[in-house]
């Protein structure tokens, strides 16, 4: 697998040192491929496996890479001019104008200290049409749909000029069909655009847009490859116990996770997960 602008090597964290789980990864690289997925119950590490790549926390022990020089060493300024991190939970924005909130992106190259440069200008206006909001800039955010203003913030990421983009539940309370619109949306960045890492609890969206899926359980990668080698009953079996069916996309074939509405059973009592 080609070196990424990310490795990880050896990392060990846990918030509390006295607490039985740790998150720990031996050895990953991350920014080589266009979209990676990070899957996983709740609890498995995903969110604080972000983090440490975005520099917002640092581990216990081992080492982050960026670039090859330790992120440790770096400024948060540094960090994010290369790696752009939008986490789960946004800080409130008051009701700005959707190029006000791109605008805040450019913060890290010195906007609004010595005022906005052409150049700022054109990489917010970049960001805008990356996300196709250049009609709604104008717009409050009090007035565009919950999938607008998502869409908002990662135009005010992009407008950074990271070469990696950290998403954390990007999808997380849209429907359907801003959700598809957003993966479709990130899985087709090509370069200037960054690569992307996202975490989601959507296997299915994983599947289906990802080049690279990593299944996380009790603070550990399980599981990295491509969908068809990570989406597998044995795998799901492990990781989420039975009572799914396993289907191929009609169009693709990468594998996706059916519930089933009544729980099977095999001869040894397991909950069974069937495949078609």
């Amino acid at each position: 697998m080609q070196d990424g602008l990310l490795r990880v090597e050896g990392v060990r964290f846990a918030y509390d040192e006295a607490a039985c789980w740790m998150l720990s990864v031996d050895q990953l690289s991350l920014g080589s491929e266009r979209m990676v997925c990070l899957v996983g119950p709740n609890g498995s590490g995903k969110s604080t496996l972000l983090r440490l790549l975005a520099g917002v926390i640092a581990p216990q022990s081992g080492r982050i890479a960026l670039a090859g020089k330790d992120m440790q060493g770096m400024s948060r300024a540094t960090i994010a001019r290369r790696i752009g991190y939008l986490p789960q939970e946004s800080p409130a924005l008051f009701d700005l104008s959707i190029d006000e909130v791109v605008m805040m992106g450019r913060y890290v190259h010195g906007a609004g200290w010595g005022g906005v440069s052409s150049g700022d200008l054109a990489a917010v206006a970049r960001a805008l049409d990356a996300v196709d909001l250049v009609r709604l800039r104008r717009r409050r955010l009090s007035q565009v749909s919950g999938g607008e203003r998502r869409r908002a913030l990662i135009a005010s990421v992009l407008a950074q000029e990271p070469e990696i983009l950290l998403l954390d539940e990007p999808t997380s309370a849209l429907d359907i069909h801003h959700a598809v619109d957003l993966m479709r949306l990130l899985a087709g960045f090509r370069p200037p655009e960054p690569a992307v890492i996202v975490v989601t609890h959507d296997i299915n969206l994983a599947s289906l847009f990802s080049d690279r899926m990593l299944l996380l359980q009790a603070g550990q990668v399980l599981t990295d490859g491509a969908a068809a080698c990570v989406v597998t009953p044995a795998n799901l079996h492990a990781v989420y116990g039975g009572g799914f069916l396993l289907e191929r996309h009609p169009q693709t074939g990468v594998p996706l996770v059916v519930p089933m509405r009544e729980m099977g059973c095999c001869a040894d009592g397991k909950e069974a997960l069937h495949v078609r």
